[in-house]
């Protein structure tokens, strides 16, 4: 039985691709710091943002669009938003 072709959406993936940028240019700016501590804070409060990037982006790589999607991204975006306004960057 041959593979189900994964659905693909133009829109989305540039949604996803922002995202990327978003978090690479949070994760420059956690580098960045000097202190230790402030930067050990803000990475482990900043994990959880790029763990729900990488589940969107493995799920859209694997699976494609789906039902599912938006939602993915609704999360990724929700926690993004909280980090932004508990962490100034």
């Amino acid at each position: 039985m041959p593979k189900k072709r994964r659905k693909l959406n133009k829109d989305f993936e540039k949604k996803i691709n922002s995202s990327k940028k978003d978090v690479e240019l949070v994760l420059a700016k956690i580098f960045d710091i000097n202190d230790e501590d402030i930067q050990k804070d803000y990475i482990s409060a900043f994990n959880g943002v790029v763990y729900l990037y990488d589940e969107l982006k493995e799920d859209y790589e694997q699976k494609g669009f789906h039902d599912n999607s938006e939602e993915l991204m609704k999360k990724y975006k929700n926690a993004f938003n909280i980090f932004e306004l508990e962490f100034e960057i």
